[in-house]
């Protein structure tokens, strides 16, 4: 009898036992990039490649010095975090460099300049074997290494990569629209006045790309000190050539600046200070200088109406 109602629950199992489910194709979970960036500048370029499909945190905020940057501990955390991290290179991030060789092993290291030709670089008097940093100068080049660092961040997200890849490369064109209009701008002044002195040498670029005339009391990095000599050969050139205004810049000391005026005015030459330019970091967001673009023509705009 117990086998008979054994059998029976064994049946009455089976018939109400479910069907087995179907195995479906799982879509692909969409994950969103955690992307860290270094400078602001840098900021503003990714976040116009991706948008809202990943979670950017920029390290230096406006009138940050990269030269000078230390990573704080907040930072190695975010770096540590990130999927991707997204720096400059040619050591503008000097002080990051030790931290960025540790993190390449285990996550996406891209390093912005690295998608340029190295024949296009501008290489330092000062520095033996270092290239100048200071890319961003050049919208073209600017433009270049959008093009790569958007390929390289598209390379990591399957999901929106084609997404990512036209955003970057819409951006990309916006840069060499703003190439056009630096062109256009500066042919206003006559090249004699195509002088552009500032703190640092941040410009060399800029001035190669758009025939003007750049000289500055430091050389391309901040960490670089400035002497008697230096102010005194600064001043001099400006009373020869005629120089009516210099820089100073957002991200570094003016006092080198007021040191030169100070010099003219000795000579009996007035000197001004023409703007404060944006160099290593972009405005605060909201203002003028707060997009890479918006930057752009700031500088340029206040460089040509100061030189007139």
């Amino acid at each position: 009898m117990k086998k008979i109602v054994y059998s029976l629950l064994l049946f009455s199992l089976a018939c109400t036992q479910p069907e087995p489910k179907k195995v479906e194709k799982s879509e692909p979970v969409e994950k969103r990039l955690q992307i860290v960036v270094t400078t602001n500048i840098l900021g503003d370029m990714v976040s116009n490649i991706v948008k809202d499909k990943a979670d950017l945190k920029v390290l230096m905020g406006a009138g940050v010095d990269p030269h000078l940057y230390k990573a704080t501990q907040n930072d190695i955390q975010y770096l540590m975090n990130a999927d991707i991290i997204v720096y400059n290179g040619l050591h503008l991030e000097g002080k990051m460099g030790e931290i960025f060789e540790k993190v390449k092993g285990n996550k996406k290291v891209i390093a912005a300049a690295e998608g340029i030709d190295p024949s296009l670089l501008i290489t330092s008097d000062q520095f033996k074997g270092a290239q100048d940093p200071h890319i961003w100068f050049d919208a073209t080049l600017w433009s270049t290494a959008c093009e790569y660092v958007t390929k390289q961040i598209a390379a990591e997200d399957s999901i929106n990569a084609e997404k990512i890849t036209n955003q970057g490369l819409s951006y990309a064109n916006n840069l060499l629209a703003i190439d056009t209009w630096i062109k256009n701008k500066i042919s206003e002044l006559p090249v004699e006045k195509r002088i552009l002195i500032t703190a640092h040498d941040a410009f060399g670029y800029f001035g190669k790309a758009y025939d003007v005339e750049v000289k500055g009391l430091q050389g391309i990095s901040t960490l670089s000190e400035y002497g008697l000599r230096d102010v005194t050969n600064m001043v001099e050139y400006i009373i020869k050539n005629k120089v009516k205004a210099v820089f100073v810049e957002t991200s570094v000391n003016q006092k080198s600046m007021e040191a030169v005026i100070e010099g003219c005015k000795e000579k009996g030459y007035d000197l001004k200070i023409g703007a404060n330019l944006y160099s290593d970091a972009m405005g605060d967001k909201g203002t003028s200088g707060g997009t890479y673009l918006g930057m752009v023509k700031y500088n340029v705009t206040s460089i040509v109406n100061a030189l007139r």
